[in-house]
């Protein structure tokens, strides 16, 4: 049997269209990827730079734990504040990234805080470039005590 023109454009559109779009099916919901400091003040999850974090600074309270992370893909960092203790916590905490042009700390060039949630963990937002100078504090919403590591 004969196909109609109408019939054969139909066939070659479908064709044209599936071709298309079955790539862009795995790869429309791909993490974005950033780097250094075009990843200011985005997350680290959204856009993929938490595959290969790593913990450079560590500080703690005692309880309360913020740690200073690191991809090097991304060439930017993020704090994660963690409390492993659930309802211990009578007012808040926080975690705090520091982003310093100088290792003497001065001036302060940025920084991203995340409230620790009680008995779990969250992550701030990145800071990024590799010419700077990051650390990590813990701020004690009750008593107004700041804990911060040094310069990494």
């Amino acid at each position: 049997m004969k196909k109609s023109l109408p019939a054969k454009v139909s066939i070659l559109v479908g064709a044209a269209l599936t071709a298309v779009l079955i790539p862009m099916a795995g790869s429309s919901y791909a993490a974005s990827s950033c780097s250094g400091t075009g990843c200011d003040y985005k997350g680290p999850v959204t856009y993929g730079c938490d595959g290969d974090g790593v913990t450079k600074k560590t500080v703690s309270d005692g309880i309360m734990k913020a740690e200073l992370r690191w991809s090097a893909k991304c060439s930017a960092g993020w704090v994660r504040g963690s409390d492993p203790y659930p309802n211990d916590n009578y007012w808040s905490h926080y975690a705090v990234i520091e982003k310093h042009s100088s290792e003497s700390g001065q001036p302060l060039i940025s920084s991203q805080t995340v409230t620790i949630p009680d008995g779990g963990s969250d992550w701030s937002n990145m800071l990024g470039g590799s010419n700077y100078y990051y650390r990590v504090c813990l701020r004690d919403g009750g008593t107004g005590e700041v804990v911060c590591s040094g310069y990494w």
